[in-house]
């Protein structure tokens, strides 16, 4: 993933006409900011536009929630860091400046009526279906941010769509024929798979040990966690006829029939006389919650879960995992019981020994050496192997090729329709293709490609465009920063 992000950083920073700030496109959630320095103050001056901090911080906060909503959980601060975002941000502010100050060259500016008409299209500002300026503030101030800052953001980006609408494109009928026979370009292919099932190898203890040795830090043991227990099973309540009445008249909408009808005081009673057990348990498990906090009575059991193994539901596990050691739960239920759960040891990550490890790096030692083996067969066998031969491939023929799956199959015609050479090697994981194009052709043209074909017209104009912008602005406009970027 990170290998991906790094080589889409400068896509992120071409595209980069309209990107409202972060809260506002994502529905008011906040993905942090970056803090540079003090509010108020300026990070450059392009032209005569000064970049405050709080635009910087805005840009940082919506880059970063790119690619948090592109890889979710996979995403972190980490990885941001290693990305260097800060830069990538600073930089992409300094280019929207640029823009900025071009529309200012050409005498575009945004009125109070623009701005009032970008206002009434977010349903957060909104009360009866109309604007309303105590609830505009009031949500404003609840994502810490003032009117000014906002409807400045506003203003920078109505002035970029601006631009934007002078530089709209739209392909001609050729342009996009002319594309889309190229694009679906048809080639006569020979193809050969070679499996890691083809090779054979001989693991050498000896081997083994060093490739651990080398990568010893890959194979670590699991988390555990050393926790003392104290159960308190379901106690019945023994409820009167009026406690079930009374909870009844209380809490029924929440017992209900799978059609969404309520039940009948009949119909929940058993219900209702479990969650009042439940209740009554609840109670008395506090109690004795408060005296094993002061160590009046004793925990009952000890165990070790590996952090995988925690036996509980999702929402207890994470109870536990986020404990601090010698701490004590208050009761959860599970199972029809309460659980007092007191964290005695968290046992951290440790590399494993190589006997412990054996399993893990023997799998992963014959994958390397397959891998090796392959690639070494599959050079040998280029020039002159005799594969199996497929007329009128096109990218979209996944299933013309036999011996793969559908997402090796996309993967191979990407590779091969994108590839200059007549031949070569796709590596799809423990498989090669030897590929050889016998015969290539342009693609019969199909009109109901032509949306898909004028977007791909589209992008590739608007960042070759954007590129040659930005290199003339970059000359026509002087460039005050006051940060230092690291390579």
């Amino acid at each position: 993933m990170i290998t991906w992000m790094q080589r889409h950083k400068k896509w992120l920073v071409i595209t980069i006409w309209i990107s409202t700030i972060a809260f506002v496109g994502a529905g008011f959630v906040g993905w942090g900011s970056y803090e540079y320095g003090k509010q108020g103050g300026v990070v450059a001056v392009v032209g005569d536009r000064e970049i405050s901090v709080e635009e910087y911080n805005q840009e940082y906060s919506n880059l970063y929630g790119q690619y948090s909503r592109m890889f979710g959980a996979m995403f972190n601060k980490e990885l941001a860091e290693q990305l260097k975002l800060k830069d990538v941000a600073y930089r992409q502010v300094l280019q929207k400046n640029l823009v900025l100050s071009y529309a200012d060259s050409l005498g575009l500016d945004v009125t109070n009526e623009d701005i009032a008409k970008e206002l009434v299209k977010y349903d957060a500002f909104l009360k009866d279906g109309k604007f309303d300026k105590e609830t505009y503030i009031k949500v404003l101030a609840q994502n810490k941010m003032t009117p000014k800052i906002f409807e400045d953001s506003l203003k920078r980006n109505i002035l970029l769509q601006k631009v934007q609408g002078l530089f709209e494109l739209n392909p001609n009928a050729v342009e996009v024929e002319n594309l889309s026979k190229l694009l679906f370009i048809e080639d006569d292919i020979s193809i050969k798979i070679l499996n890691s099932s083809d090779v054979k190898i001989d693991v050498k203890q000896d081997e083994l040990k060093k490739y651990w040795e080398e990568t010893k830090n890959n194979y670590m043991s699991e988390v555990s966690y050393d926790l003392e227990l104290k159960e308190i099973p379901l106690i019945p309540a023994n409820s009167t006829e009026d406690d079930i009445k009374a909870h009844y008249e209380k809490f029924k909408i929440d017992y209900k029939h799978e059609d969404g009808k309520i039940k009948s005081l009949e119909e929940a009673r058993v219900q209702i006389i479990k969650d009042l057990d439940e209740k009554f348990t609840k109670t008395e498990a506090l109690k004795v919650y408060l005296k094993v906090k002061k160590d009046e009575e004793k925990f009952e059991a000890k165990v070790s879960y590996k952090e995988s193994a925690l036996p509980y539901s999702n929402e207890n596990n994470t109870k536990i995992l986020e404990t601090k050691e010698g701490e004590v739960i208050k009761p959860f239920f599970e199972n029809n019981k309460y659980m007092i759960v007191k964290l005695s040891k968290k046992n951290l990550s440790q590399p494993l020994t190589f006997e412990q490890a054996i399993p893990l790096v023997t799998k992963d030692y014959e994958k390397v050496i397959k891998a090796k083996k392959l690639d070494e067969l599959a050079n040998a066998q280029l020039k002159d192997f005799k594969g199996t031969e497929i007329s009128g491939i096109s990218r979209e023929s996944v299933n013309k090729i036999s011996g793969l799956e559908k997402k090796e199959a996309s993967k191979f015609l990407n590779e091969l329709f994108s590839s200059v050479s007549k031949e070569g090697i796709v590596k799809l994981d423990d498989k090669v293709v030897l590929y050889r194009i016998n015969n290539s052709k342009f693609g019969e043209y199909n009109k109901t490609k032509d949306d898909s074909v004028k977007k791909t017209i589209i992008q590739l104009q608007e960042e070759e465009l954007m590129t040659n912008l930005m290199k003339k602005l970059e000359n026509s406009f002087d460039i005050k920063s006051s940060v230092q970027e690291k390579e």
